[in-house]
């Protein structure tokens, strides 16, 4: 286990509900070569806060790297409409970039 993963932890026993800490440690995770780990932490984020779409890029992009095509696809477009919500273009077209790629 990385020391970055370790001051999270430390970090998120103070604060455990914050995402972008959760998002920090997923994104550890991925660096470590751990996808499934990485995908139950993005779906802790997205449980309690939908709202918070950098992790639906990730988390799909983890579920690709797992073989869960549709999976993912249903995440994108999940994003997508969050990002949409939110007003957030920029999120919304890599979101939807990354989309096209498996669809076209």
């Amino acid at each position: 286990m990385t020391d970055r993963i370790e001051k999270l932890k430390e970090f998120l026993k103070g604060n455990p509900d914050d995402s972008f800490l959760k998002h920090a440690m997923a994104l550890e995770q991925v660096k470590l070569g751990d996808d499934e780990g990485a995908v139950s932490t993005f779906q802790e984020i997205l449980e309690t806060e939908p709202g918070y779409v950098g992790s639906y890029y990730h988390l799909a992009a983890c579920l690709l790297r797992l073989g869960q095509t549709e999976k993912a696809l249903a995440i994108y477009h999940k994003g997508m409409e969050e990002a949409k919500k939110a007003g957030d273009h920029h999120a919304y077209n890599e979101l939807r970039a990354a989309y096209e790629d498996i669809t076209e």
